[in-house]
């Protein structure tokens, strides 16, 4: 099992991911929203805001439930995800990755990552 030093360094490699997406690209994919990761095996939460400026830095947060779109993932497949060990759409379609979101925000998140 990661630990929680690991799973921030690999929120901020996914976070420098998305910011290095073409600017026109990310203004035209992306909408104002936050986003929640929760890390059940941990017991940790983190909420970020997804712009069309980019993405702000993962804050831990007592409520993830609050968010527009919401991660569920455990912290060995949030690392392999990170490292490009294992895509999203595999962690999404195996149940590795949950992710409660409105249709519309799912297919702009599916261009992101």
């Amino acid at each position: 099992m990661a630990n929680e030093q690991e799973c921030r360094a690999a929120l901020a490699r996914i976070a420098e991911r998305i910011s290095q997406v073409d600017p026109d690209e990310l203004a035209d994919k992306a909408v104002e929203r936050t986003v929640s990761c929760r890390i059940p095996d941990l017991g940790l939460a983190f909420l970020t805001r997804l712009h069309t400026g980019g993405i702000d830095e993962f804050e831990p947060t007592d409520a993830p439930r609050s968010a527009q779109v919401r991660l569920t993932v455990g912290s060995d497949d949030l690392v392999s995800l990170a490292n490009d060990e294992l895509s999203v759409a595999k962690a999404w379609a195996t149940g590795r990755l949950k992710i409660e979101a409105s249709i519309f925000d799912l297919l702009r998140l599916r261009k992101l990552l």
